[in-house]
This record gives structure tokens, sequence and C-alpha cells, in this order.
């Protein structure tokens, strides 16, 4: 049942793409839009930068974090250890490459 739902699924896509894509402005329009999200992706992920800023802050804790700095103050090394792990491989594979 899964398998005849899912191929069903996959032959009423493909129909509704050749219907859409068969008039050339349609498929300018389509080529266009994805263009777009597709800039639009790229402008948030570089503007984010939300992969490296964690990674960061973590083992330099800051005044304006006063919960990192409360927790460092009081004993965790979590943040520390971790920023630290990291950083080793990092340097190790950067010397193997």
């Amino acid at each position: 049942m899964k398998k005849g739902l899912f191929l069903s699924a996959i032959g009423a896509a493909t129909v509704a793409s050749a219907y859409v894509l068969k008039d050339e402005k349609r498929r300018q329009q389509v080529k266009d839009k994805m263009v777009e999200v597709k800039q639009k992706y790229e402008q948030s992920m570089q503007s984010n930068k939300t992969i490296n800023q964690p990674l960061e802050k973590a083992g330099v804790p800051e005044l304006d974090c006063v919960e990192n700095t409360k927790m460092v103050d009081e004993g965790s090394q979590f943040g520390v250890q971790y920023y630290n792990q990291i950083k080793e491989k990092e340097e190790q594979s950067t010397k193997n490459a």
C-alpha cells in the first residue's frame, strides 16, 4: 500500500511538473524563482554565520553573556573543553592536509 501511494505521488508530481514546465513563460518563471530562493538562502547563511558563532563563544565567556560567565565562574568547564576539542581537531586536520 505504501509503495503504491508513493508511486502515485511521484506520478502526480511528474505530471504536474510537465504541465507547468510545458510553457516557456512558466518555465522561465520557475527558473527565476529558483535563482531568487538560492540567493536568499546564501545571503541568510552568510549574514547569520550560525555555524561558527557558538563555537567561537564557547570558550570565551564575556560580560554580555551573563549565563555563560556565571557558569564558568561557578566552575563549569564544558564550554571551554568543547572549544578546545574542536580547535585541536581543526589543528590536526590542517597538519594532516
